[in-house]
C-alpha cells in the first residue's frame, strides 16, 4: 500500500505511461532526496540551484534530471559520502530501494558528483503506475538522479530558505533568483556544446526573461572569470554581456536546442518560436541587479 503522503505527491502526475511514470519516479526520488539533506547539516553549508530547484520552487514546466548544489564557502576536503545515509534512509522510508554512487574523478575538479540509482522497474511498482508502466520497462533499466555540488563556489551571491510542503515540510537554502539566473547564464554563454546544444538552458533563460527575474550581473562575471571565459579584473558591463550573448546566439543551432528539450516539456508549443531572430529579440527584454 503506497504511503499517503507519496500518494498525495503522485496525483499530479499522468501514469499511464512509461515516460509519465518514469518522470513521476524521478521527481518524487528527488524530492524525498532534498528532504533526507534537510535532516542532515547540509543547508547550512551549501544551497540548491539550477534547473530542478526552479522546478520543484518556482513551477519551472519542464522536467530536470539533477541536483546541482554549491557550497556557501570553499571546502577542499568536502566529502558528499557524508550526506548519503540521510538520502538512502528517507527514501527506504518511503519504500523505495535506491543506491548512492560517488563519481570518481578522471582529471582534478571543484565538482563533486554522485548518483542515486535505482531499478526502475521495481521502484514503478512503488508508486502503483495506473498504466502498469513498469511492466514494459527492459529488465534491468536504471532510473539515475545525478548529485553535483560545487566545492569552490565563486563569491558575491545571496541565498534564501524555501519550504517545500512535499512530501512533508521542510526547509531549502537556494541561491536567490538573481543568481540562479547568473548561474544559468554562464551556462548560455560558456557551456561546451560538444555538437550538442542544450536546449534547456535555453529553455530556462527564457522562463527567466518571462517572469522578470533581474539577472546579477557581478556575480555572472565573477563565475565566468573563475572559468577562464571572463579576463581577470574585467568587469562584465550590460553591454559586454549583451555582446558576449548576442555572439552566442548567432553560433545557435535553434532546432538542434528545441529538440534537445522536446522531451522535457509537456507543452510542445513552448519552444516553437526558436530561431536566432527570436532569442536576439527576447535578451534585449533582460534587466539587470
Amino acid at each position: 500500500m503506497t504511503n499517503a503522503a507519496l500518494q498525495k505527491m503522485l496525483e499530479r502526475y499522468d501514469r499511464t505511461t512509461v515516460s509519465g511514470a518514469s518522470d513521476a519516479l524521478r521527481e518524487v526520488i528527488q524530492e524525498i532526496a532534498l528532504l533526507g539533506l534537510s535532516r542532515s547539516s547540509f543547508f547550512s553549508r551549501a544551497a540548491f540551484y539550477g534547473g530542478t530547484a526552479l522546478r520543484i520552487f518556482y513551477d519551472l514546466n519542464r522536467f530536470s534530471e539533477d541536483l546541482d548544489f554549491s557550497l556557501l564557502e570553499p571546502e577542499t576536503d568536502f566529502d558528499l559520502n557524508e550526506f548519503a545515509p540521510y538520502m538512502r534512509d528517507e527514501l527506504a522510508a518511503f519504500g523505495f530501494d535506491v543506491t548512492f554512487e560517488q563519481k570518481e574523478k578522471r582529471f582534478e575538479s571543484r565538482v563533486e558528483s554522485a548518483f542515486l540509482k535505482a531499478d526502475t522497474a521495481s521502484q514503478l511498482l512503488v508508486i502503483q503506475d495506473a498504466g502498469g508502466a513498469a511492466g514494459s520497462v527492459p529488465r534491468g533499466k536504471v532510473l539515475k538522479v545525478k548529485i553535483e555540488v560545487d566545492t569552490d563556489p565563486p563569491g558575491g551571491f545571496a541565498t534564501e530558505v524555501k519550504y517545500h510542503l512535499r512530501p512533508i515540510p521542510f526547509s531549502v537554502r537556494l541561491y536567490a533568483a538573481p543568481d540562479l539566473f547568473a548561474g544559468k547564464m554562464h551556462a548560455v554563454l560558456c557551456r561546451s556544446w560538444k555538437g550538442r546544444v542544450k536546449g534547456r538552458d535555453w529553455y530556462d533563460m527564457q522562463w527567466y526573461i518571462a517572469g522578470g527575474v533581474p539577472l546579477h550581473l557581478a556575480h555572472l562575471g565573477q563565475r565566468m572569470e573563475q572559468s577562464g571565459d571572463l579576463p581577470k579584473g574585467t568587469v562584465l558591463t550590460p553591454d559586454l554581456f549583451q555582446k558576449r550573448l548576442r555572439a552566442r546566439i548567432e553560433q545557435l543551432d535553434a532546432e538542434a536546442a528545441r529538440r534537445d528539450v522536446a522531451p522535457f516539456l509537456r507543452n510542445q508549443d513552448e519552444a516553437a518560436l526558436w530561431s536566432k531572430d527570436y532569442f536576439l529579440a527576447i535578451t534585449e527584454k533582460i534587466r539587470f541587479s
